[in-house]
């Protein structure tokens, strides 16, 4: 097998053609003839030694080692991709894009947003609310705040706030049982979990309950989503307090025991571990640390 790697041109071709599975679609893509196209995978499987398409009236098929060549092309280009876009942020734009949830940003981030602006000026933060995870590659997130353990692959995290969490259920729940006087009472409710499903575990502990059984109930990865399960009775669930201040108002969720501090269960602030030294991140990261207020939300 020859060690040379194969034209670009060539390797576009293919990962057009296997896509498309059609010369035509793929040259019309690639802005060049079919007949071009055609010659682009000659030469590929010529300097490959292997066939990468099996030709017949109705179409093209992938070959098994055109099958088996096929996700490497893609990672290759995907890598690329993302490399370009990491050179072309060297440029700085001034732009710094951050990730976080609807509850953080309105409780933590905004408040704050002007005294960043103050200290950085040649920053311009643009914020991304959602209650799903960022995709760093694929949104354009440079930097996110997370709710969880803080233990995130590829990524670096730094602690910004534990939260006060409260156990909430709606009232027609509450009602078809006995109030609970203490933490070990909650042990036979129903319960629903965030994405994690660690996050009853942690409140029991840090409540001084042991409990052995496996945590059973439906998990969600969108706070609004497992707010809205609460509501509707499916069971008991944890939400930091400031959270659903509003629901505990108007008697729409019910409070069941006091609230408590999970210490492991926090917000982070997390991105990649290889743009870590990017000055704006840099800048953004040191100003968080610094206005962190003990890390606590509530008190």
């Amino acid at each position: 097998m020859k060690d040379r790697i194969p034209p670009l041109n060539a390797l576009k071709a293919f990962e057009a053609v296997a896509r498309h599975l059609s010369v035509k679609m793929a040259a019309e893509e690639l802005c060049v003839t079919p007949g071009a196209v055609s010659q682009m995978l000659k030469n590929l499987e010529r300097h490959l030694g292997v066939k990468l398409f099996d030709r017949v009236t109705r179409g093209l098929y992938l070959t098994d080692a055109g099958r088996e060549y096929l996700p490497s092309i893609r990672n290759a280009f995907r890598q690329i991709a993302e490399a370009s876009r990491r050179v072309a942020l060297a440029v700085d734009t001034g732009v710094l894009t951050v990730g976080v949830t609807p509850f953080f940003a309105s409780a933590w981030l905004v408040p704050r947003m002007k005294s960043f602006q103050s200290e950085h000026p040649e920053i311009d933060l643009q914020i991304v609310a959602s209650n799903t995870l960022a995709d760093f590659s694929r949104d354009g997130i440079d930097v996110a705040v997370r709710h969880g353990l803080g233990r995130y692959p590829g990524l670096h995290s730094d602690r910004v706030a534990t939260v006060e969490t409260v156990a909430v259920a709606a009232p027609s729940l509450a009602e078809s049982r006995a109030r609970p006087s203490a933490p070990c009472d909650l042990l036979d409710w129903p319960k629903v979990h965030d994405a994690q499903r660690k996050g009853w575990s942690l409140w029991f502990a840090a409540h001084g309950v042991e409990d052995s059984k496996p945590m059973r109930g439906p998990s969600f990865n969108d706070t609004g989503l497992l707010l809205k399960a609460i509501q509707s009775g499916q069971g008991v669930g944890l939400l930091p307090a400031a959270m659903v201040a509003n629901e505990l108002k108007d008697g729409s969720l019910i409070q069941l025991l006091d609230s408590k501090y999970i210490e492991a269960f926090a917000y982070y602030l997390v991105y990649p571990q290889d743009r870590q030294s990017e000055p704006k991140i840099v800048a953004f990261r040191e100003w968080v640390l610094r206005n962190r207020e003990g890390g606590r939300f509530g008190e």
